[in-house]
Parts: structure tokens; sequence; C-alpha cells
């Protein structure tokens, strides 16, 4: 295997997967002046970013041949793994890095990085936490996990997605444990957004008489967020201002409102249940946090 601290080609880079994530980020490291090979399984995607200059292979292990590193991102690890496991392409990898920029579990991305050792490939697991509109801007968030040295090794050719780059410690899984982790907020709110303006809707509030009040709502979680942090790294769950009895009514009338309209509550009706369990714990005066505990398994 090639060593990580040993130097690399920064002025080549290949993007398998051209997606609209992987369109984006070839065209930063078009916008960046790197020769940029491009590879998809579906023609006809790279019309555009040929035209900026990339260069497109006939194979997926032309593509790879082209550069010392590689960045993958398609739609999960059964897709890459489609491409990469490949004999042929795994043995043009050979002495090379893959940055796997795909989604997917903790892991997945242990498995990944399981045969890329195996077939003598140096591997970094990653993910994007931000849109395709913000990569080549300073907006762009990527996370990184595996060796530090290969990360710092590939930083030159990463650091043209745009953004902030952080290398989150060498276990493997990491990176795509905080994406796990993170999505769950993003996904959970977005549902709870949509069940939010289904309830409106049926009391005859428009979603753009709610926007602003909303954006309110929004504001008070990041402190609920860093205080939250700190109290369940440190096995605190008091709070005196809104213990879940408290919490657990106003759920309830969510809940009535919802289904007097008819509409599906059951995303409530988990948070509800979470609440009466904990209370039937004796946690009623802790706060909403202590939930965290009546999920795990332990």
């Amino acid at each position: 295997m090639s060593s990580p601290t040993g130097s690399s080609d920064q002025s080549a880079v290949t993007v398998l997967g051209l997606g609209p994530m992987g369109r984006a980020l070839a065209g930063a490291f078009l916008d960046a002046g790197l020769r940029t090979t491009v590879w998809n399984r579906t023609p006809g995607r790279d019309g555009e970013l040929v035209a900026r200059g990339a260069t497109s292979a006939r194979t997926a292990e032309e593509a790879v041949a082209a550069s010392g590193l590689t960045v993958v991102c398609v739609v999960n690890y059964d897709a890459a793994d489609a491409v990469l496991r490949r004999p042929a392409v795994a043995d043009a990898l050979k002495g090379r890095t893959v940055v796997n920029l795909t989604a997917d579990t903790p892991n997945r991305a242990r498995d990944a990085a399981a045969w890329a050792a195996e077939h003598g490939i140096d591997y970094l697991d990653g993910a994007i936490m931000t849109p395709t509109t913000t990569i080549g801007t300073p907006d762009a968030v990527f996370l990184y996990s595996g060796p530090e040295a290969l990360h710092r090794a590939h930083r030159p050719v990463l650091d043209a997605l745009g953004g902030t780059h952080t290398h989150l410690g060498t276990e493997i899984s990491r990176a795509a444990a905080y994406d796990i982790a993170l999505l769950d907020i993003f996904w959970t709110a977005m549902a709870g957004y949509a069940h939010a303006l289904a309830v409106a809707r049926a009391e005859g509030v428009t979603a753009r008489e709610l926007a602003p009040f909303a954006r309110g709502i929004a504001t008070i979680l990041p402190p609920l967020f860093e205080r939250g942090a700190e109290d369940i790294d440190n096995g605190r769950y008091a709070d005196g201002i809104n213990p879940i009895t408290s919490a657990v009514s106003t759920m309830s009338h969510i809940v009535h409102t919802s289904e007097e309209h008819g509409i599906d509550a059951s995303l409530m009706r988990a948070a509800e249940g979470l609440a009466r369990r904990a209370i039937a714990r004796g946690d009623g005066t802790d706060g909403f946090l202590r939930v965290v505990d009546v999920m795990s398994p332990h």
C-alpha cells in the first residue's frame, strides 16, 4: 500500500458518480484548475463538465487510473461497492487513495475500509453536510475519518471543494456516525415542520403566515442543543423550567388537534409515548432529553 505520508499528485483528481452532488464536486475541482477525470454508470451526465475541461473516462478502471485520488459520491454503498469492488477497478486502485463521500451507515464504512485495506487501497471515509449549492463556497461542510496523515496529504486537493474540512479521528466510521446523527436531526425536524403545516392549514393558517413564527421557534433550538449536550454528557437531566410532565401535556394537545382534523398524528404520538415512558420510570421532573435513556437499550 502507498504511504499516506508520501507525496501525492496535487494536480489531478477523479470523481466517480455524477448525480447533482457529484457534478458539483467535479465542477469545484475544475474551477480550482485541477485535471479532473469523471465517470458515471449512466452515460450522458458529463457533457457540461467535459465542456468545462473535464476528461470523460470510458470505464471506471480508466477513470481511477487517471489520478492518485478518487472521490466517490453515489447514492449509497451498494452503488459504490458495485463500482469499486469490480476486480478491474480494484486492481487499478491499488496504491491509490479513495475518499468516499457517499452517505451510508457506520457499519458500511467499516466494511469498505476493511475491503480497501485487503486490496492495498488507501481509504478515507467522509460525509457532506451541506447541499450542492454550497460546494466550492465558504458554506460547504465536509467531515472525514480515517488515517490522519492520509487526510493531511490530500487536503490541498480537497480544499478546492471550499468550506470547512474536519478530520474527526482515525476511527473510520466516525464521519458516518456524525452524518447519521445530524441527518436524524434534519429529517425529524422537517417531518415535524411538515406536520405543523398540515395542522396549521387545517385551522386556516397558511404556510406563509406561519413561516416567520416558525423561524422564531428554530432560533430557540441552538441554545437548547448546547445546554442539552452538556447535560447529557454529564448525566444531568433536571429541568425546572420545562419538565417532561409539562411537555407531555402540550404534546397531547397537538395529538388531539391533529386527529380532530383527521391528520396523521403518529409523529407526535411517538414523542408523547417516549415522554410518558420517562414519566412512568419516575423521571417526570427531568427535562425532555431524559427520553435518550428511554430510547437506548442500556
